[in-house]
């Protein structure tokens, strides 16, 4: 309630300021809601935080990842439209860049991809972000790529279960976790062991971009990225 007032009194300064309608506003959020916000209490009252989807702030599951994003600029983003496009809130820099005309450096968002033509084309040829990488407290991480993700840890990465430090419950579990998110979106079906071809293919996408440093294109390295040296990296808390 307190939140929505707030956005209510911006909206209304915008507007009595004359600068509405070339005005970008962003509606997103830090990623999960904390576990010290009390679910079970919350859950009486038939508010769920995370809706449906696996744990919550600090994890590497997709409740601790997947926030709320809404843009408005009437002069440019026709009302009421939606898009299925995944973007991430690095994305913000690239954006904001190309907006008031700034080219960024090399070593400038270098996870950053320009969203601005999802303002105006809502279906493109292809993705705007060839994958997106996510990591946990712990600094486990996770890449998705169209609808596929991949964990490279057996348990949250964060405070929800299996959490790191519960060895028992993870000595049983697979090295990796593999999730279909379109089919699966509350990550309850791991298919690391039965998807070997696409666990390959995500895990050298993933050290590909830790090598080069980047996910986004860049100016190629001079890095040796060749197949057999991704393949060398492990994946292993520290």
């Amino acid at each position: 309630m307190m939140l929505d007032a707030y956005v209510g009194q911006l909206e209304k300064v915008i507007k009595e300021a004359g600068i509405e309608d070339n005005t970008i506003v962003i509606f997103t959020s830090d990623n999960g809601c904390s576990p010290g916000a009390n679910f079970k209490e919350m859950a009486k009252k038939g508010h769920h935080p995370s809706y449906m989807y696996r744990g919550n702030k600090a994890d590497i599951f997709e409740g601790g990842h997947r926030v709320p994003f809404i843009v408005k600029w009437p002069n440019e983003i026709d009302k009421g439209i939606t898009s299925d496009e995944i973007i991430c809130t690095t994305d913000l820099m690239a954006t904001c860049a190309n907006l008031v005309g700034y080219s960024l450096k090399e070593n400038e968002g270098e996870d950053s991809y320009d969203m601005t033509p999802l303002f105006k084309q809502f279906k493109l040829d292809k993705p705007i972000r060839e994958a997106t990488i996510h990591h946990s407290i712990n600094g486990s991480f996770a890449i998705r790529k169209d609808d596929w993700k991949l964990i490279m840890c057996p348990d949250s990465g964060g405070w929800s279960f299996p959490r790191p430090t519960n060895k028992k419950a993870i000595d049983s579990l697979p090295k990796y976790q593999l999730y279909h998110l379109k089919s699966d979106p509350g990550e309850t079906n791991n298919l690391y062991a039965t998807n070997t071809e696409k666990v390959a293919e995500l895990k050298t996408l993933l050290t590909k971009h830790i090598i080069e440093g980047r996910s986004t294109p860049g100016i190629p390295q001079k890095n040796d990225t060749s197949k057999s040296k991704w393949k060398q990296i492990e994946f292993t808390k520290q």
